[in-house]
């Protein structure tokens, strides 16, 4: 059987299959049977790169090509199980095959002596089978059951160490919070069934192009395509339900890795995008809210990565950021800019990830305030993360530069100054923090010699993987020029191969190349002004501005916003429906004719007594009674 687009179905069979034999077996096998997931990981990479070149060979106007099998077939309804391929699938397929790989294999040494090891690797298998699905999904039915399937396993793994009440904590705010978007998903995919009688996307969004039926409506298309983006935005931790995203840090740093870089946040991005032309079919209104939220969601998150000082919520953070860019880039209707971040994200992000983890698991660690000093005696890591803060802080000639850049001038393009403007100063200030991080965590004088005493470098196999994260996060961004991607292999670079309307041809802006590359420098060069020595100058900022500072500091409190909203209206809510449900619907309604008919059955069963003078009587009384009746009535 020759390998391509048809069989793009093996990637998920692949990684499914082996979470069936581990969750069966596992327990039988050496080392919890975490060779088979490396192995699967491996495989799926290997397929992967088999269906590119596939992909390569077929023309543009082919596109997609997948197979699908009828699973159920009713008169009007058919559902499938139908997967297809791409350019938007090829490019997440990239990220979550050789990402998702990496962090496998990274993570049979960060787990050892772990004693659910096993169990890890099995819901492991689950979580990219399920994303697998997710962005090969040709219909809104077969994508949203793969898209729960990533919220049951985030669930699981950010509450892998259920014991510490601050893991199951984190899992169910994650869990709870991101069922509020999906519940919009849902009625937006049902919104959109009702109206063309389909889940196929593909129909979906000819129909909605052509505005036919109910999609010609207005008002209809743009309610359900709001709805969709409801789901997107709460898989991607967008404003105001990005706080369960913070939290997940209470997973193991692989498990933070994979959802940050590879698998969950970035679901909502691919949605957005996959749906785009539906997007920009409906009223205006729908785009602007996808860029507001974006904005919002960006300097949120900027401001608190700003005062964070836990390594991994600050890379957790500048998720948030990226995130919100995307979708900046999205509202702009550049599917070229937003996935090209995506791609180059999914690079430096999990390689941050993975430093942190590193850092982690070599001092114990992860609060700055007790690190410092680390890169003498964690070189690799040190080094690699340097790598990839300057990537996300979009240094030139590092791959999130080339990435921002596109978002820039994708802005440019929409002739907006104000937000060109807002999202230049962003850029600023995320250099600001990111190199903050570094600085405090791997520069200077240790904080805690104790700490920094105990500090080594990581194993092998789990400093190979940021090695070669690292090249590709020095690379990958050449890939926008027209010669690096027909060198490999495509007609041209990045925007002639993923685009909404029109190819496009990289052209480089100066004017924007270096407004930005100013900015970051300027924002790095501010982080030893205010951090350097004891950081009296940042504390003097603090006191200055102390409602500024309190305010950040707890994260603009949404925490307790949603705390008193849950407080006092939902579950006040909650008490009164259960109340009404208890005795009105369940003592009343149901109890009640049940009661109703057990005394009904009560009384009537004294009609019966087994003696013979009573019914004697019975009939006399009954003839009687006839006689009366008919009596008044002939007179």
């Amino acid at each position: 059987m020759e390998l391509g687009m048809e069989q793009a179905w093996l990637l998920p069979a692949i990684t499914g299959g082996t979470f069936a034999f581990l969750l069966l077996f596992g327990k039988y096998l050496p080392r919890g049977g975490d060779f088979l997931a490396v192995g699967a990981g491996v495989a799926t990479f290997v397929v992967f790169l088999f269906i590119l070149t596939d992909l390569l060979d077929v023309p543009r106007e082919s596109l997609p090509i997948g197979k699908g099998w009828d699973w159920v077939s009713f008169e009007g309804l058919e559902i499938r199980l139908g997967f297809e391929v791409d350019e938007i699938t090829i490019v997440m397929l990239a990220v979550v095959t050789f990402v998702g790989s990496l962090i496998v294999l990274y993570s049979t040494g960060y787990m050892r002596g772990d004693p659910r090891y096993g169990w890890f690797f099995t819901v492991l298998m689950l979580f990219i089978t399920s994303m697998l699905t997710l962005v090969l999904a040709d219909n809104l039915l077969l994508l949203y059951a793969a898209w729960e399937g990533v919220g049951i396993c985030s669930f699981l793994l950010i509450g892998f160490w259920h014991e510490r009440r601050s893991a199951a904590e984190a899992a169910k705010k994650a869990f709870i919070t991101t069922r509020i978007g999906d519940v919009g998903l849902l009625i937006g995919i049902i919104l959109f069934w009702r109206a063309t009688g389909t889940f196929d996307i593909s129909e979906i969004i000819e129909a909605a192009e052509h505005g036919e039926g109910l999609l010609g409506d207005g008002t209809y298309l743009t309610l359900a395509t709001l709805l969709l983006f409801a789901g997107a935005a709460g898989k991607s931790a967008q404003f105001p339900l990005h706080v369960w995203l913070p939290d997940a840090m209470e997973g193991p740093t692989p498990v933070s890795a994979l959802i940050h870089a590879a698998t969950m946040v970035v679901a909502g991005v691919y949605l957005v995008s996959r749906m785009m032309p539906v997007f920009a079919a409906a009223d205006p209104i729908a785009l602007d809210v996808v860029t507001a939220l974006g904005f919002i969601t960006v300097f949120i998150s900027a401001a608190i990565g700003l005062v964070q000082t836990d390594i991994k919520r600050v890379v957790a953070y500048s998720t948030i950021n990226s995130l919100g860019l995307m979708f900046i880039a999205l509202g702009s209707l550049s599917v070229t800019a937003a996935m090209l971040y995506l791609l180059t994200h999914g690079f430096f992000k999990a390689l941050l990830f993975m430093a942190s983890g590193s850092v982690i698991h070599a001092t114990e660690e992860q609060e700055v305030s007790k690190l410092g000093g680390l890169i003498k005696k964690m070189p690799i890591t040190g080094w690699t993360f340097a790598i990839g803060a300057l990537a996300m802080a979009g240094l030139a000639p590092l791959s999130g530069y080339w990435a921002k850049d596109e978002i820039l001038v994708a802005l440019e393009h929409e002739q907006n100054i104000i937000l060109l403007a807002l999202a230049s100063f962003s850029v600023f200030i995320t250099a600001i923090y990111m190199g903050r991080i570094f600085y405090l965590a791997f520069l200077g004088e240790p904080r805690d010699h104790h700490v920094h005493d105990r500090a080594h470098e990581s194993p092998p196999v789990m400093t190979m993987p940021l090695v070669v994260l690292t090249a590709l996060t020095l690379v990958s961004g050449f890939i926008v020029f027209s010669g690096v991607g027909e060198a490999l292999g495509f007609d041209g670079g990045f925007g002639e191969f993923v685009y909404f309307e029109e190819p496009e041809v990289f052209h480089f802006d100066w004017i924007i190349g270096i407004g930005s590359l100013i900015a970051v420098i300027a924002g790095l060069a501010a982080v030893p002004y205010f951090w350097g020595g004891t950081g009296e100058r940042a504390h003097a900022v603090a006191q200055q501005f102390p409602w500024a500072y309190k305010l950040v500091k707890n994260k603009f409190y949404m925490d307790e916003i949603y705390q008193v909203f849950l407080d006092r209206v939902v579950f006040v809510l909650s008490g009164i429906l259960a109340w009404f449900d208890r005795n009105v619907v369940n003592d009343t309604g149901v109890d009640g004719s049940a009661m109703i008919t057990r005394l009904a059955g009560y009384r009537a069963k004294f009609v019966q007594t087994g003696q013979l003078p009573n019914y004697a009587f019975a009939i006399a009384f009954g003839v009687i009674m006839l006689a009366v009746i008919a009596f008044a009535v002939e007179f």
